[in-house]
Protein backbone atom coordinates (compact mmCIF):
# COMPACT_ATOMS: atom_id res chain seq x y z
CA UNK A 1 0.00 0.00 0.00
CA UNK A 2 1.27 3.09 -1.25
CA UNK A 3 0.66 6.88 -0.69
CA UNK A 4 -1.03 8.23 -4.02
CA UNK A 5 0.13 12.28 -3.61
CA UNK A 6 1.64 12.73 -6.96
CA UNK A 7 5.29 14.07 -7.58
CA UNK A 8 7.07 13.74 -10.79
CA UNK A 9 9.18 10.80 -10.33
CA UNK A 10 9.94 9.36 -13.90
CA UNK A 11 8.78 11.51 -16.67
CA UNK A 12 12.53 12.23 -17.78
CA UNK A 13 15.42 10.18 -16.65
CA UNK A 14 18.66 11.60 -14.96
CA UNK A 15 20.72 10.60 -18.49
CA UNK A 16 18.36 12.40 -20.79
CA UNK A 17 19.90 15.92 -18.64
CA UNK A 18 21.78 18.12 -21.35
CA UNK A 19 25.85 18.47 -20.71
CA UNK A 20 25.22 22.18 -19.94
CA UNK A 21 22.39 21.79 -17.68
CA UNK A 22 24.65 18.62 -15.45
CA UNK A 23 27.36 21.80 -15.16
CA UNK A 24 24.95 23.75 -14.18
CA UNK A 25 23.87 21.66 -11.24
CA UNK A 26 27.57 20.31 -10.43
CA UNK A 27 28.16 24.34 -10.10
CA UNK A 28 25.25 24.62 -7.47
CA UNK A 29 26.19 21.54 -5.26
CA UNK A 30 30.42 22.76 -5.22
CA UNK A 31 29.18 26.62 -4.54
CA UNK A 32 27.15 24.60 -1.66
CA UNK A 33 30.08 22.84 -0.24
CA UNK A 34 31.95 26.25 0.00
CA UNK A 35 29.06 27.66 2.06
CA UNK A 36 29.32 24.87 4.31
CA UNK A 37 32.76 25.80 5.10
CA UNK A 38 31.34 28.89 5.82
CA UNK A 39 28.51 27.99 8.35
CA UNK A 40 31.20 25.34 10.11
CA UNK A 41 32.98 29.22 10.97
CA UNK A 42 29.93 30.88 11.85
CA UNK A 43 29.30 31.47 15.74
CA UNK A 44 25.85 31.05 17.10
CA UNK A 45 25.48 34.17 17.12
CA UNK A 46 26.19 34.89 13.76
CA UNK A 47 23.36 32.49 13.15
CA UNK A 48 20.68 33.68 15.52
CA UNK A 49 21.43 36.48 13.71
CA UNK A 50 20.85 35.60 10.10
CA UNK A 51 17.81 33.81 11.26
CA UNK A 52 16.96 37.56 12.00
CA UNK A 53 17.54 38.54 8.54
CA UNK A 54 15.81 35.65 6.83
CA UNK A 55 12.56 36.58 9.50
CA UNK A 56 12.95 40.57 8.16
CA UNK A 57 12.80 38.93 4.72
CA UNK A 58 10.20 36.81 5.28
CA UNK A 59 7.78 39.26 6.59
CA UNK A 60 8.56 41.90 3.71
CA UNK A 61 7.79 38.61 1.27
CA UNK A 62 4.57 37.33 3.22
CA UNK A 63 1.92 39.65 1.07
CA UNK A 64 2.80 38.70 -2.16
CA UNK A 65 3.82 34.97 -0.93
CA UNK A 66 0.24 34.57 -0.31
CA UNK A 67 -0.89 35.80 -3.29
CA UNK A 68 1.02 34.04 -5.63
CA UNK A 69 0.81 30.56 -3.43
CA UNK A 70 -3.42 31.72 -3.48
CA UNK A 71 -3.29 32.62 -7.53
CA UNK A 72 -1.32 29.13 -7.93
CA UNK A 73 -4.62 27.21 -6.18
CA UNK A 74 -6.76 29.00 -8.22
CA UNK A 75 -8.39 31.18 -5.08
CA UNK A 76 -9.77 34.10 -5.60
CA UNK A 77 -7.73 36.72 -3.70
CA UNK A 78 -11.31 38.07 -1.56
CA UNK A 79 -11.96 34.25 -0.82
CA UNK A 80 -11.78 33.44 3.39
CA UNK A 81 -9.64 30.40 1.97
CA UNK A 82 -6.61 32.75 1.01
CA UNK A 83 -6.69 32.38 5.10
CA UNK A 84 -5.05 28.40 4.45
CA UNK A 85 -2.33 30.47 2.70
CA UNK A 86 -1.50 32.88 5.60
CA UNK A 87 -1.20 30.32 7.93
CA UNK A 88 0.52 27.32 6.06
CA UNK A 89 2.85 29.67 4.69
CA UNK A 90 4.70 32.87 6.33
CA UNK A 91 2.90 32.65 9.77
CA UNK A 92 4.40 29.18 10.53
CA UNK A 93 7.86 29.97 8.91
CA UNK A 94 8.01 33.02 10.85
CA UNK A 95 6.40 31.34 14.36
CA UNK A 96 9.64 28.34 12.91
CA UNK A 97 12.25 31.01 12.74
CA UNK A 98 11.65 32.67 16.18
CA UNK A 99 11.53 29.43 18.01
CA UNK A 100 14.74 28.41 16.61
CA UNK A 101 16.39 31.19 17.18
CA UNK A 102 15.42 30.95 21.22
CA UNK A 103 16.82 27.67 20.82
CA UNK A 104 20.21 28.96 19.79
CA UNK A 105 20.42 31.68 22.11
CA UNK A 106 20.12 29.39 24.75
CA UNK A 107 23.06 27.11 23.89
CA UNK A 108 24.86 30.32 22.79
CA UNK A 109 24.74 31.31 26.69
CA UNK A 110 25.64 27.35 27.36
CA UNK A 111 21.92 26.55 28.33
CA UNK A 112 19.97 24.05 27.12
CA UNK A 113 16.68 24.62 25.40
CA UNK A 114 14.54 23.42 27.51
CA UNK A 115 16.52 25.23 30.62
CA UNK A 116 13.48 26.11 32.23
CA UNK A 117 10.82 23.44 30.89
CA UNK A 118 8.92 21.59 33.14
CA UNK A 119 8.60 18.21 32.75
CA UNK A 120 5.45 16.08 32.33
CA UNK A 121 4.99 12.52 32.49
CA UNK A 122 3.07 10.20 29.94
CA UNK A 123 2.00 6.49 30.02
CA UNK A 124 5.15 4.07 30.26
CA UNK A 125 7.11 6.48 32.10
CA UNK A 126 7.37 8.57 29.09
CA UNK A 127 8.83 12.53 30.03
CA UNK A 128 7.08 14.84 27.57
CA UNK A 129 7.99 18.32 26.51
CA UNK A 130 5.59 20.69 26.34
CA UNK A 131 5.81 22.20 22.99
CA UNK A 132 2.39 24.84 22.97
CA UNK A 133 2.29 27.23 24.32
CA UNK A 134 5.91 28.35 23.84
CA UNK A 135 4.94 32.08 24.42
CA UNK A 136 2.57 34.02 26.59
CA UNK A 137 1.55 35.26 22.75
CA UNK A 138 0.84 31.50 22.16
CA UNK A 139 -0.50 30.95 25.18
CA UNK A 140 -3.17 34.06 24.56
CA UNK A 141 -3.49 33.68 21.03
CA UNK A 142 -4.23 29.67 20.60
CA UNK A 143 -5.68 30.08 24.41
CA UNK A 144 -7.66 26.12 25.06
CA UNK A 145 -4.75 24.69 22.99
CA UNK A 146 -2.22 22.67 24.25
CA UNK A 147 0.57 20.34 22.40
CA UNK A 148 3.12 18.22 24.27
CA UNK A 149 6.22 15.74 22.87
CA UNK A 150 6.67 12.60 23.96
CA UNK A 151 10.16 11.37 24.37
CA UNK A 152 11.13 7.81 23.76
CA UNK A 153 10.55 5.59 26.47
CA UNK A 154 13.55 5.59 29.08
CA UNK A 155 14.57 8.78 28.06
CA UNK A 156 15.47 10.72 31.55
CA UNK A 157 14.74 14.68 31.81
CA UNK A 158 18.23 15.12 32.61
CA UNK A 159 19.27 13.69 29.20
CA UNK A 160 16.30 15.06 27.38
CA UNK A 161 17.78 18.80 28.50
CA UNK A 162 21.57 17.72 27.46
CA UNK A 163 21.02 16.38 24.46
CA UNK A 164 18.26 18.66 22.96
CA UNK A 165 20.13 21.43 20.68
CA UNK A 166 21.16 18.74 17.96
CA UNK A 167 23.59 20.19 15.22
CA UNK A 168 23.55 23.14 17.15
CA UNK A 169 25.46 21.67 20.52
CA UNK A 170 28.75 20.61 18.12
CA UNK A 171 28.30 23.66 14.96
CA UNK A 172 31.58 22.70 13.37
CA UNK A 173 30.28 19.31 12.83
CA UNK A 174 28.78 19.86 9.22
CA UNK A 175 26.62 17.82 7.62
CA UNK A 176 27.34 18.05 4.14
CA UNK A 177 25.17 19.19 0.93
CA UNK A 178 21.61 17.91 1.34
CA UNK A 179 19.14 18.03 -1.45
CA UNK A 180 16.13 18.97 -0.21
CA UNK A 181 12.96 17.23 -2.59
CA UNK A 182 10.15 20.05 -1.98
CA UNK A 183 6.42 19.32 -1.40
CA UNK A 184 3.94 20.63 -4.22
CA UNK A 185 1.36 21.02 -1.65
CA UNK A 186 1.81 23.54 1.18
CA UNK A 187 3.96 26.74 0.87
CA UNK A 188 5.57 26.31 4.48
CA UNK A 189 7.31 23.06 3.46
CA UNK A 190 9.92 23.52 1.29
CA UNK A 191 11.58 26.11 3.68
CA UNK A 192 10.99 24.56 6.75
CA UNK A 193 12.23 21.52 5.59
CA UNK A 194 15.50 23.88 4.01
CA UNK A 195 16.04 25.17 8.02
CA UNK A 196 15.43 21.62 9.46
CA UNK A 197 18.07 20.31 7.78
CA UNK A 198 20.31 23.53 8.29
CA UNK A 199 19.97 24.20 12.08
CA UNK A 200 19.45 20.46 13.13
CA UNK A 201 21.82 18.66 10.91
CA UNK A 202 24.09 21.76 10.35
CA UNK A 203 23.76 20.58 6.21
CA UNK A 204 23.54 23.02 3.71
CA UNK A 205 20.61 22.61 0.95
CA UNK A 206 19.75 22.64 -2.61
CA UNK A 207 16.26 22.79 -2.60
CA UNK A 208 14.38 21.19 -6.17
CA UNK A 209 10.89 22.57 -5.89
CA UNK A 210 8.48 20.45 -7.14
CA UNK A 211 6.75 21.95 -10.59
CA UNK A 212 3.38 21.96 -9.28
CA UNK A 213 4.53 25.07 -6.85
CA UNK A 214 7.28 27.07 -9.36
CA UNK A 215 5.54 29.99 -9.49
CA UNK A 216 6.78 30.63 -5.87
CA UNK A 217 10.39 30.32 -7.01
CA UNK A 218 11.00 34.35 -7.29
CA UNK A 219 8.93 34.71 -3.86
CA UNK A 220 11.17 31.80 -1.95
CA UNK A 221 14.48 33.82 -3.85
CA UNK A 222 13.47 36.87 -2.27
CA UNK A 223 12.19 35.44 0.87
CA UNK A 224 14.96 33.64 2.01
CA UNK A 225 18.12 35.99 0.38
CA UNK A 226 20.00 35.96 3.27
CA UNK A 227 20.54 32.21 3.29
CA UNK A 228 21.46 31.96 -0.02
CA UNK A 229 23.76 35.31 -0.02
CA UNK A 230 25.83 33.41 2.36
CA UNK A 231 25.98 30.47 0.00
CA UNK A 232 23.78 27.99 2.53
CA UNK A 233 20.75 27.47 -0.04
CA UNK A 234 20.22 27.20 -3.80
CA UNK A 235 16.79 26.92 -5.53
CA UNK A 236 16.78 24.81 -8.55
CA UNK A 237 13.66 24.02 -10.79
CA UNK A 238 13.01 21.08 -13.22
CA UNK A 239 11.39 17.85 -13.32
CA UNK A 240 12.33 13.96 -12.34
CA UNK A 241 15.63 14.69 -14.02
CA UNK A 242 16.90 16.90 -12.07
CA UNK A 243 15.57 15.75 -8.78
CA UNK A 244 17.41 12.37 -9.85
CA UNK A 245 20.50 13.48 -10.85
CA UNK A 246 20.85 15.90 -7.53
CA UNK A 247 19.89 12.76 -5.19
CA UNK A 248 22.52 10.38 -6.89
CA UNK A 249 24.91 13.24 -6.99
CA UNK A 250 28.65 12.80 -5.52
CA UNK A 251 29.11 15.97 -3.74
CA UNK A 252 25.31 15.56 -2.01
CA UNK A 253 25.09 13.38 1.52
CA UNK A 254 21.82 13.22 2.11
CA UNK A 255 18.36 13.78 0.84
CA UNK A 256 14.96 14.62 2.15
CA UNK A 257 11.87 14.07 0.70
CA UNK A 258 8.14 15.45 1.29
CA UNK A 259 5.88 13.68 -0.97
CA UNK A 260 4.62 10.22 -1.80
CA UNK A 261 5.71 6.37 -0.61
CA UNK A 262 6.07 5.65 -4.56
CA UNK A 263 8.46 9.14 -5.25
CA UNK A 264 10.11 7.94 -2.46
CA UNK A 265 10.91 4.63 -3.50
CA UNK A 266 11.50 5.46 -6.55
CA UNK A 267 14.48 8.03 -5.33
CA UNK A 268 15.72 4.55 -3.40
CA UNK A 269 15.04 2.23 -5.54
CA UNK A 270 14.44 3.56 -8.85
CA UNK A 271 11.30 2.99 -11.27
CA UNK A 272 9.47 0.35 -12.58
CA UNK A 273 9.70 -3.66 -12.46
CA UNK A 274 13.58 -2.92 -11.40
CA UNK A 275 13.04 -0.57 -9.02
CA UNK A 276 10.30 -2.93 -7.22
CA UNK A 277 12.74 -6.11 -7.61
CA UNK A 278 15.67 -4.10 -5.90
CA UNK A 279 13.22 -3.04 -2.88
CA UNK A 280 12.31 -6.40 -2.58
CA UNK A 281 15.93 -7.63 -2.67
CA UNK A 282 16.41 -4.74 0.15
CA UNK A 283 19.62 -3.65 -2.72
CA UNK A 284 19.13 0.67 -2.85
CA UNK A 285 20.32 2.45 -5.27
CA UNK A 286 20.60 5.17 -3.37
CA UNK A 287 23.90 5.02 -1.41
CA UNK A 288 23.20 7.69 0.95
CA UNK A 289 21.06 8.35 3.71
CA UNK A 290 17.56 9.69 3.06
CA UNK A 291 14.51 10.94 5.45
CA UNK A 292 11.01 11.70 4.50
CA UNK A 293 7.61 12.85 5.12
CA UNK A 294 5.23 11.01 3.03
CA UNK A 295 1.87 11.35 4.40
CA UNK A 296 -0.99 8.64 5.04
CA UNK A 297 -4.53 7.85 5.76
CA UNK A 298 -5.54 9.55 9.04
CA UNK A 299 -8.15 8.46 10.75
CA UNK A 300 -10.76 10.39 12.98
CA UNK A 301 -12.08 8.44 15.55
CA UNK A 302 -15.27 10.01 17.27
CA UNK A 303 -15.93 8.86 20.62
CA UNK A 304 -19.83 8.18 21.10
CA UNK A 305 -21.26 10.27 23.59
CA UNK A 306 -24.21 12.84 24.44
CA UNK A 307 -23.65 15.69 21.90
CA UNK A 308 -25.89 18.99 21.78
CA UNK A 309 -27.31 19.90 17.99
CA UNK A 310 -24.47 22.51 18.59
CA UNK A 311 -22.06 19.96 18.73
CA UNK A 312 -22.83 18.08 15.77
CA UNK A 313 -22.67 21.03 13.96
CA UNK A 314 -19.12 22.34 15.21
CA UNK A 315 -17.59 18.09 15.06
CA UNK A 316 -18.81 18.48 11.52
CA UNK A 317 -17.55 21.32 9.99
CA UNK A 318 -14.54 20.57 12.22
CA UNK A 319 -14.43 17.02 9.93
CA UNK A 320 -15.00 18.84 7.04
CA UNK A 321 -12.29 21.05 7.26
CA UNK A 322 -10.09 18.28 7.96
CA UNK A 323 -10.82 16.57 4.67
CA UNK A 324 -11.25 19.87 2.59
CA UNK A 325 -8.89 21.99 3.78
CA UNK A 326 -6.46 22.77 0.97
CA UNK A 327 -9.16 21.61 -1.01
CA UNK A 328 -7.92 17.95 0.25
CA UNK A 329 -4.30 18.30 -0.96
CA UNK A 330 -2.79 17.66 2.37
CA UNK A 331 -0.88 14.74 3.75
CA UNK A 332 -2.49 15.33 6.54
CA UNK A 333 -6.23 15.26 5.55
CA UNK A 334 -8.28 13.74 7.89
CA UNK A 335 -9.34 10.93 5.34
CA UNK A 336 -11.34 8.14 7.54
CA UNK A 337 -14.01 9.09 10.13
CA UNK A 338 -14.12 5.75 12.29
CA UNK A 339 -17.85 5.80 14.44
CA UNK A 340 -19.67 3.50 16.54
CA UNK A 341 -22.29 1.84 15.19
CA UNK A 342 -23.87 1.74 18.60
CA UNK A 343 -23.88 5.80 18.68
CA UNK A 344 -27.50 6.55 19.25
CA UNK A 345 -26.69 9.86 17.68
CA UNK A 346 -24.60 8.30 14.36
CA UNK A 347 -26.96 9.35 11.95
CA UNK A 348 -27.88 12.63 12.89
CA UNK A 349 -23.78 13.32 13.07
CA UNK A 350 -23.71 11.81 9.52
CA UNK A 351 -26.33 14.10 8.36
CA UNK A 352 -24.31 17.08 10.07
CA UNK A 353 -21.29 15.64 8.08
CA UNK A 354 -23.37 16.07 4.82
CA UNK A 355 -24.52 19.45 5.62
CA UNK A 356 -20.90 20.59 6.42
CA UNK A 357 -18.87 18.99 3.06
CA UNK A 358 -21.68 20.70 0.91
CA UNK A 359 -21.77 24.19 2.50
CA UNK A 360 -17.82 24.40 2.27
CA UNK A 361 -16.51 27.07 -0.28
CA UNK A 362 -16.41 26.01 -3.70
CA UNK A 363 -12.75 25.78 -4.75
CA UNK A 364 -11.30 24.23 -8.19
CA UNK A 365 -9.48 20.89 -8.32
CA UNK A 366 -6.30 22.28 -8.14
CA UNK A 367 -4.00 19.62 -7.56
CA UNK A 368 -2.69 17.50 -10.58
CA UNK A 369 -4.58 13.91 -10.58
CA UNK A 370 -7.70 14.90 -8.13
CA UNK A 371 -10.37 14.24 -10.85
CA UNK A 372 -8.70 10.90 -11.86
CA UNK A 373 -8.32 9.68 -7.78
CA UNK A 374 -12.06 10.67 -6.91
CA UNK A 375 -13.05 8.61 -9.90
CA UNK A 376 -10.92 5.96 -8.54
CA UNK A 377 -12.84 6.42 -5.11
CA UNK A 378 -16.26 6.80 -6.67
CA UNK A 379 -15.20 3.50 -9.08
CA UNK A 380 -14.19 1.47 -5.89
CA UNK A 381 -17.52 2.50 -4.24
CA UNK A 382 -20.17 3.29 -6.40
CA UNK A 383 -22.42 4.11 -3.79
CA UNK A 384 -20.79 6.92 -2.56
CA UNK A 385 -22.55 10.58 -2.31
CA UNK A 386 -21.32 13.45 -4.80
CA UNK A 387 -21.44 16.58 -2.36
CA UNK A 388 -20.58 20.39 -3.26
CA UNK A 389 -21.58 22.91 -5.52
CA UNK A 390 -20.79 20.80 -8.51
CA UNK A 391 -20.29 17.12 -6.69
CA UNK A 392 -16.69 16.82 -6.44
CA UNK A 393 -16.59 15.96 -2.93
CA UNK A 394 -17.13 12.31 -1.77
CA UNK A 395 -18.44 11.21 0.86
CA UNK A 396 -18.11 7.31 1.32
CA UNK A 397 -20.14 5.24 3.96
CA UNK A 398 -18.49 1.96 3.40
CA UNK A 399 -21.12 0.14 5.56
CA UNK A 400 -20.78 -3.58 4.66
CA UNK A 401 -18.40 -2.88 1.89
CA UNK A 402 -14.48 -3.86 1.70
CA UNK A 403 -12.76 -0.77 3.41
CA UNK A 404 -9.37 -1.49 2.05
CA UNK A 405 -9.39 1.23 -0.69
CA UNK A 406 -10.58 3.69 2.03
CA UNK A 407 -7.84 2.90 4.76
CA UNK A 408 -5.01 1.39 2.24
CA UNK A 409 -4.91 4.16 -0.06
CA UNK A 410 -3.86 8.05 0.68
CA UNK A 411 -6.89 9.54 -1.48
CA UNK A 412 -5.13 13.22 -1.85
CA UNK A 413 -8.40 14.20 -3.03
CA UNK A 414 -11.69 15.46 -1.25
CA UNK A 415 -12.66 12.01 -1.09
CA UNK A 416 -14.03 11.52 3.05
CA UNK A 417 -14.91 7.98 3.95
CA UNK A 418 -16.92 6.44 7.33
CA UNK A 419 -16.31 2.71 8.78
CA UNK A 420 -18.35 1.49 11.45
CA UNK A 421 -17.18 -0.51 14.20
CA UNK A 422 -19.46 -2.15 17.05
CA UNK A 423 -19.43 -1.19 20.85
CA UNK A 424 -19.17 2.24 23.13
CA UNK A 425 -16.88 3.35 25.87
CA UNK A 426 -13.98 1.67 26.05
CA UNK A 427 -14.45 -1.31 23.76
CA UNK A 428 -15.10 0.79 20.95
CA UNK A 429 -11.81 3.02 21.64
CA UNK A 430 -9.82 0.18 22.24
CA UNK A 431 -11.04 -1.69 18.94
CA UNK A 432 -10.54 1.90 16.66
CA UNK A 433 -7.20 1.99 17.80
CA UNK A 434 -6.54 -1.42 16.54
CA UNK A 435 -7.76 -1.26 13.52
CA UNK A 436 -5.60 2.44 12.94
CA UNK A 437 -2.68 0.29 13.87
CA UNK A 438 -3.00 -2.42 11.83
CA UNK A 439 -5.03 -1.72 8.57
CA UNK A 440 -4.83 1.93 7.90
CA UNK A 441 -1.89 3.00 5.90
CA UNK A 442 0.62 4.95 7.18
CA UNK A 443 1.49 6.88 10.70
CA UNK A 444 1.84 10.29 10.65
CA UNK A 445 -1.31 11.13 12.62
CA UNK A 446 -4.32 9.97 14.28
CA UNK A 447 -7.74 12.68 15.50
CA UNK A 448 -9.58 11.94 18.31
CA UNK A 449 -12.90 13.65 19.19
CA UNK A 450 -15.01 13.24 22.21
CA UNK A 451 -16.69 15.40 24.99
CA UNK A 452 -14.89 15.96 27.88
CA UNK A 453 -16.95 14.07 29.68
CA UNK A 454 -16.67 10.92 27.43
CA UNK A 455 -12.86 11.31 27.97
CA UNK A 456 -13.17 11.79 31.77
CA UNK A 457 -15.29 8.58 32.41
CA UNK A 458 -12.75 6.56 30.49
CA UNK A 459 -9.69 7.91 32.80
CA UNK A 460 -7.03 5.72 32.35
CA UNK A 461 -8.09 3.78 29.39
CA UNK A 462 -8.03 7.28 27.53
CA UNK A 463 -4.59 7.48 28.57
CA UNK A 464 -3.14 3.86 27.38
CA UNK A 465 -5.19 4.38 24.30
CA UNK A 466 -3.03 6.91 23.39
CA UNK A 467 -0.01 5.40 24.06
CA UNK A 468 -1.17 2.33 22.32
CA UNK A 469 -1.82 4.78 19.11
CA UNK A 470 1.37 4.97 17.07
CA UNK A 471 1.14 7.65 15.26
CA UNK A 472 3.73 10.31 14.74
CA UNK A 473 0.67 13.54 15.60
CA UNK A 474 -2.30 12.47 17.48
CA UNK A 475 -5.09 15.07 18.25
CA UNK A 476 -7.28 15.23 20.86
CA UNK A 477 -10.26 17.78 20.07
CA UNK A 478 -8.01 19.24 17.12
CA UNK A 479 -6.87 18.41 14.36
CA UNK A 480 -3.09 17.16 13.64
CA UNK A 481 -2.27 20.25 11.25
CA UNK A 482 -1.81 21.95 15.17
CA UNK A 483 0.86 19.51 15.00
CA UNK A 484 2.42 21.45 11.34
CA UNK A 485 1.57 24.63 12.85
CA UNK A 486 3.51 24.30 16.09
CA UNK A 487 7.00 25.67 15.81
CA UNK A 488 8.62 23.22 18.61
CA UNK A 489 6.49 20.28 17.70
CA UNK A 490 8.24 17.39 16.12
CA UNK A 491 6.27 16.91 12.98
CA UNK A 492 7.04 13.16 11.33
CA UNK A 493 5.97 9.53 11.08
CA UNK A 494 6.24 7.32 14.05
CA UNK A 495 9.74 5.96 14.48
CA UNK A 496 10.92 2.99 13.08
CA UNK A 497 9.97 2.59 9.58
CA UNK A 498 12.85 1.83 7.13
CA UNK A 499 13.48 2.83 3.01
CA UNK A 500 11.92 -1.18 2.35
CA UNK A 501 8.80 -0.35 4.07
CA UNK A 502 8.50 3.31 4.32
CA UNK A 503 4.55 4.04 5.32
CA UNK A 504 4.50 7.71 6.47
CA UNK A 505 8.37 8.45 6.30
CA UNK A 506 11.64 8.61 8.44
CA UNK A 507 13.03 10.73 10.47
CA UNK A 508 11.19 14.55 12.14
CA UNK A 509 11.05 18.25 10.94
CA UNK A 510 9.92 21.61 12.26
CA UNK A 511 11.15 20.43 16.46
CA UNK A 512 12.74 23.61 16.62
CA UNK A 513 13.62 23.34 20.66
CA UNK A 514 15.81 20.69 18.74
CA UNK A 515 14.94 17.77 21.09
CA UNK A 516 16.72 14.28 20.23
CA UNK A 517 14.67 11.15 21.03
CA UNK A 518 11.29 12.02 19.97
CA UNK A 519 8.22 9.67 19.65
CA UNK A 520 5.15 11.45 18.95
CA UNK A 521 3.47 14.55 19.59
CA UNK A 522 -0.03 14.69 21.57
CA UNK A 523 -2.29 18.05 20.63
CA UNK A 524 -5.28 18.99 22.40
CA UNK A 525 -7.68 21.29 21.86
CA UNK A 526 -11.56 22.55 23.24
CA UNK A 527 -14.39 20.48 22.24
CA UNK A 528 -16.23 23.57 21.77
CA UNK A 529 -15.57 27.27 20.89
CA UNK A 530 -15.82 29.78 23.18
CA UNK A 531 -18.22 30.86 24.43
CA UNK A 532 -19.85 27.53 24.71
CA UNK A 533 -16.78 25.70 26.17
CA UNK A 534 -17.31 28.04 29.12
CA UNK A 535 -20.43 27.16 29.42
CA UNK A 536 -19.87 23.75 29.68
CA UNK A 537 -16.66 23.85 31.74
CA UNK A 538 -13.87 24.13 29.35
CA UNK A 539 -11.59 26.92 29.86
CA UNK A 540 -10.82 28.03 26.11
CA UNK A 541 -11.16 31.11 24.76
CA UNK A 542 -10.96 30.33 21.54
CA UNK A 543 -13.97 31.09 19.16
CA UNK A 544 -14.26 29.41 15.78
CA UNK A 545 -10.81 28.50 14.54
CA UNK A 546 -9.50 30.60 11.53
CA UNK A 547 -8.82 27.21 10.00
CA UNK A 548 -11.63 26.29 9.40
CA UNK A 549 -13.25 25.92 5.90
CA UNK A 550 -16.69 27.48 7.33
CA UNK A 551 -14.51 30.88 8.64
CA UNK A 552 -15.57 33.92 7.34
CA UNK A 553 -12.97 35.88 8.40
CA UNK A 554 -10.27 33.17 8.04
CA UNK A 555 -7.79 35.60 5.68
CA UNK A 556 -8.50 38.85 7.72
CA UNK A 557 -7.56 36.81 11.09
CA UNK A 558 -4.67 35.03 9.69
CA UNK A 559 -3.05 37.59 8.27
CA UNK A 560 -3.52 39.92 11.78
CA UNK A 561 -1.81 37.05 13.02
CA UNK A 562 0.99 36.71 10.75
CA UNK A 563 1.72 40.28 11.76
CA UNK A 564 1.74 40.08 14.92
CA UNK A 565 4.21 37.20 14.76
CA UNK A 566 6.31 39.24 12.61
CA UNK A 567 6.46 41.83 15.06
CA UNK A 568 4.57 41.19 18.17
CA UNK A 569 2.69 43.18 20.68
CA UNK A 570 -0.36 43.02 22.89
CA UNK A 571 -1.55 45.98 21.38
CA UNK A 572 -2.26 43.67 17.99
CA UNK A 573 -4.09 41.13 20.14
CA UNK A 574 -7.85 42.74 20.08
CA UNK A 575 -8.02 43.06 16.44
CA UNK A 576 -6.84 39.47 16.01
CA UNK A 577 -9.75 38.51 18.39
CA UNK A 578 -12.36 40.96 16.98
CA UNK A 579 -11.68 39.01 13.97
CA UNK A 580 -12.10 36.00 14.86
CA UNK A 581 -15.48 36.41 16.37
CA UNK A 582 -16.90 37.45 13.26
CA UNK A 583 -15.46 34.20 11.46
Amino acid sequence: MTSTEPTAVNERPADALSATERAALDTVVSDLAAGETHWATLSLTSRSALLGAVAVTVAAQAERWVQVAALAKGLDRDSPLVGEEWLSGPYVVLTNLATLRGSIAAIDRGESPLRNTRFGRAPGGRVTVPVLPGTPFEALLLHGFSAEAWLEPGVTEEEARSRAGLGQRHPSRTGGVGLVLGAGNISAIPPLDVLYELIAHNRVSVLKLNPVLDALAPVYTDAFAPLIEAGLLAIVSGGAAVGGYLAHHEGVSHVHITGSAATHDVVVFGPGAEGRARRAAGTPLLRKSITSELGGVAPIIVLPGKWTSRDLTFQAEHVATQRLHNGGYNCIAGQVVVLSRDWPQKAAFLAALRVALTAAPARPPWYPGSDARVRDALAAYPGATRLGPDGGRLLIEAGTADPAALIGVEAFAPVLGVIELPGTGQAFLDAAVTVANEDFLGTLGANILGTPATIRRLGPGFAAALERLRYGTIAVNAWTAMGFLTAAAPWGAFPGHTTADVQSGIGVVHNAFLLADTERTIVRGPFRPFPRSVWHGEFALFPKPPWFVSARSAAKTTRLMTEFVSHPSWWKAPAIFLSAFRA
